[in-house]
């Protein structure tokens, strides 16, 4: 049986039980099943895998999120992009694909929409078309609605199968047992790290593989637009997530302001998921202000792009003289580590890099590590060992 004549089978089946089920009636999981089992029992000329198989789309459409349940439930799917209700691909294996599957119409996607933002008490409507979100398995979600989205409701999820561990990384060829041994080092040590890539170079998840060298027994912050980080062999361990405004007068908390209560918490170390704005600065003198062994992300194209790129987000939210932020960026971060996205869609780490002064106060890059001839090579060594002493 073709995808068109499963889709208007449930159609019809959605439609004759919402004739059935009264307005307001609240009916559980096992008696929705069971009145889709009366409808789809009655069906002639439908196979048993087929009828299988229309039962978890009907109870999908009502309870679940119709279409993407199967998509989010396959592990070889890593981001999913509706362009509109009709209009739907999938990255599969670092390969992007249009499906065939639709929703049924602009209201049911708006319908889930809403079931996603509703989980994590926040909002998305015409005065605030634009949310970042997040799904019950971490992955992270980010809706734009119309007028802003021109041809319909536009959801972006990216998908986190299962957590990578640094050794998972390794097996991938992402970096070498020399250069994982070095970071578990100066994690162990704490050394600032600043991890920097372009959009899809896989920041998130190496962040949450370095999280893993974190000894046990100190107490960590996490801070973040969207909770997406999986750090759980830390006990005493507080996570943060900012809100957005909304109409009911709950006032939007944002990443300064997280940052800013977590130095009150008396943390050991921070870890601030991604910096875009303004509270580059406040991340800065976090770090400055004996929270060793911070560790936080940014997109740029290079190691040293990052560092042009944190000028610019601390000029954002002050008036400060570059030479100032400069000196604040040296003091802060000790190892500088850029991922990239390689032609074969491959994710690997680039460059492992110790940032210090040249004599003019400019920033000086040590490179420790290199990604050359398809392997990551040692390059280098650390200058500052002040660290290793403490």
């Amino acid at each position: 049986m073709d995808k068109n004549t499963l889709y208007n089978l449930k159609s019809s089946i959605k439609s004759n039980l919402i004739n059935k089920i009264e307005y307001g009636e609240e009916i559980d999981k096992n008696k929705l099943y069971s009145l889709i089992d009366e409808e789809i029992k009655n069906l002639k000329l439908v196979s048993l895998a087929n009828k299988r198989k229309l039962r978890e789309m009907v109870f999908n459409s009502f309870r679940g999120y119709d279409i993407l349940s199967d998509l989010l439930e396959d592990n070889t799917t890593t981001e999913i992009m509706i362009n509109s209700h009709k209009e739907i691909f999938i990255e599969r294996l670092g390969k992007k694909y249009k499906l065939d599957d639709k929703f049924e119409s602009e209201e049911q996607l708006e319908n889930i929409v809403q079931q996603i933002v509703g989980k994590i008490n926040r909002v998305v409507n015409t005065s605030s078309p634009i949310v970042d979100a997040r799904l019950d398995d971490g992955s992270r979600v980010n809706i734009v609605l119309p007028p802003i989205a021109l041809k319909g409701t536009t959801v972006t999820i990216r998908k986190f199968p299962e957590p990578i561990t640094m050794k998972k990384l390794i097996e991938y060829g992402s970096i070498t047992i020399e250069a994982a041994d070095f970071l578990k080092t100066i994690v162990e040590a704490g050394f600032n790290i600043f991890i920097s890539g372009g959009t899809g170079s896989g920041k998130t998840t190496f962040l949450n593989a370095l999280s893993n060298y974190i000894p046990a027994d100190e107490r960590i912050i996490t801070i973040e637009d969207s909770a997406e980080l999986n750090i759980t062999h830390i006990e005493n361990l507080v996570k943060l997530e900012t809100r957005n405004s909304n109409n009911s007068g709950a006032k939007e908390i944002n990443m300064q302001d997280l940052i800013r209560a977590a130095l009150r918490m008396n943390p050991d170390r921070i870890i601030v998921g991604e910096v875009r704005g303004k509270e580059c600065l406040d991340m800065l003198q976090a770090m400055n202000t004996g929270h060793d062994g911070s560790i936080s992300t940014g997109h740029a194209n290079s190691a040293y792009d990052m560092l042009s790129r944190m000028e610019t987000m601390v000029l954002m939210g002050s008036d400060l003289p570059l030479n100032s932020i400069r000196n604040q960026i040296i003091s802060a971060i000790d190892i500088l580590v850029h991922l990239g996205r390689l032609k074969n869609k491959k994710r690997v780490v680039l460059e492992i890099s110790e940032l210090c002064k040249d004599k003019n106060g400019n920033y000086k890059i040590n490179k420790l590590f290199e990604y050359k001839k398809n392997n990551l090579i040692k390059c280098g060594s650390i200058k500052n060992t002040r660290k290793f002493s403490n």
